[in-house]
């Protein structure tokens, strides 16, 4: 009797076994600063920068990590009037990092209800707050179909003071 209770279990295991397994569409990579299509929006990502905080005195606001701020035109190519879905940074070992939902201090942030005009662009930056390393931003044209990546690569720039180097090379101490 106990035998025949595992048939039913058995079948239903090897038909799982031998169903065809659930096809994902392959999620294209661009570098920044390269038109990227998906679904009827078109995004570019073209700077990027790294705050320790946004604002300044008493009302600085102080991030968990780092404020990352990624800026982007998102162009929609239909004629009707789409929301622009939220996006996320996604690491080198697959986390993920959703988008800050308050704008706070910083200036052109494009918002967290992003609706676009047919034929029109929205432009502007968005907020994270994450450790400072390598991402990819990851867009999704509307209704959160289609999805593809952007190369975004790590760069201290914006951090960093001008400078200057003023030394003579020719001027330093001869290796012994």
């Amino acid at each position: 009797m106990g035998t025949l209770r595992l048939i039913p279990v058995a079948l239903l295991a090897s038909l799982i076994a031998c169903s065809p397994a659930e096809k994902t569409e392959p999620v294209s990579v661009y570098p920044m600063g390269e038109r990227v299509p998906v679904g009827h929006l078109a995004y570019t990502v073209f700077d990027r920068q790294w705050q320790n905080q946004l604002g300044a005195g008493v009302d600085a606001r102080q991030p968990q990590n780092r404020f990352y701020l990624v800026r982007v035109n998102a162009t929609n190519n239909s004629s009707d009037e789409l929301i622009i879905p939220n996006t996320e940074l996604v690491d080198d070992s697959g986390k993920t990092y959703p988008e800050e939902t308050n704008g706070d201090g910083v200036q052109d942030w494009l918002g967290n209800t992003r609706q676009v005009a047919g034929s029109q662009t929205a432009q502007g930056y968005l907020l994270f707050d994450v450790p400072p390393k390598h991402y990819k931003l990851r867009v999704t044209g509307e209704e959160n179909q289609h999805a593809a990546l952007v190369d975004i690569p790590l760069s201290f720039d914006s951090d960093a003071p001008d400078i200057g180097t003023q030394f003579d090379v020719n001027k330093l101490p001869a290796k012994k």
